[in-house]
């Protein structure tokens, strides 16, 4: 019927395989390493959020604020998340690495992919917790880079972003490596006992080839002069490529 052929225009979709033999990669930049989180990095990681709520710019709240989680008194309360957090196979944590080589790379931070759906070809991205020093830095870049190449050379054909609707620093981020604003999901959420709005972002399969081209433009080391100060700002290739803008941030002209 009519209802039928409209929903077959779209074409069939071959539901690609998300299994434990595969949900475990380590993914290798210039600059980066991601690896499988592990309680064993607790330590390491919790120094690093220490010292970014000691920093003059941050607290210990803005730290995890618009996290389900955090912030955490100690390392050992850290080292019992993590091991909850490994333990549920439908996500993938992974521990940011700064450095190409995983022996010697010391731990910068946390990322994930989160809602994990084989059978729509659909993932999302979450969890960013970087060390300020990283970031909106080449190095954080990458990291985004490497998470996003993987994604679709897998041949999934949406990645997603989401975020506390308040997180202004995350759409700004979000919009810069290239992800659509797909609107407000109001009242989606109670996190830490406050309402959340949820803004959607999102990257499909189709734009994946301009994506890849604006990250790789950027990392190139003809975008950096010898101090390591960048030519071309991100946010200036990826923001032509936009379906969407996302209006919190119309006017903006991020430098990053």
């Amino acid at each position: 019927d009519g209802y039928r052929e409209a929903v077959a225009a779209g074409g069939p979709w071959p539901a690609q395989p998300w299994c434990e033999g595969w949900a475990r990669p380590v993914l290798v930049g210039s600059y980066s390493v991601l690896a499988p989180l592990h309680p064993g990095y607790a330590e390491a990681l919790f120094e690093v959020f220490a010292r970014a709520a000691a920093s003059a710019t941050t607290s210990p709240v803005d730290v995890w604020k618009y996290l389900p989680v955090g912030p955490f008194e100690s390392a050992d309360k850290l080292r019992a998340w993590i091991g909850e957090a490994v333990a549920d196979r439908s996500r993938f944590y992974m521990v940011v690495l700064d450095g190409p080589d995983p022996a010697g790379a010391r731990p910068v931070g946390c990322i994930a992919y989160l809602r994990i759906f084989p059978s729509e070809g659909s993932i999302e991205t979450g969890f960013v917790t970087l060390s300020p020093t990283l970031q909106r830095t080449r190095t954080a870049t990458e990291v985004h880079y490497l998470m996003m190449r993987y994604v679709f050379e897998l041949g999934y054909r949406r990645y997603e972003w989401k975020c506390h609707g308040n997180n202004l620093p995350s759409r700004r981020a979000a919009q810069r490596l290239g992800f659509s604003f797909e609107g407000i999901h109001r009242q989606a959420a109670v996190q830490k006992g406050c309402n959340r709005d949820t803004a959607w972002f999102s990257v499909i399969d189709g734009e994946w080839a301009s994506r890849r081209a604006a990250f790789e433009a950027y990392l190139s080391d003809a975008n950096f002069d010898a101090s390591g100060m960048q030519r071309l700002a991100l946010s200036g290739l990826t923001r032509p490529l936009l379906a969407v803008r996302d209006p919190a941030l119309l006017g903006e002209e991020g430098a990053a």
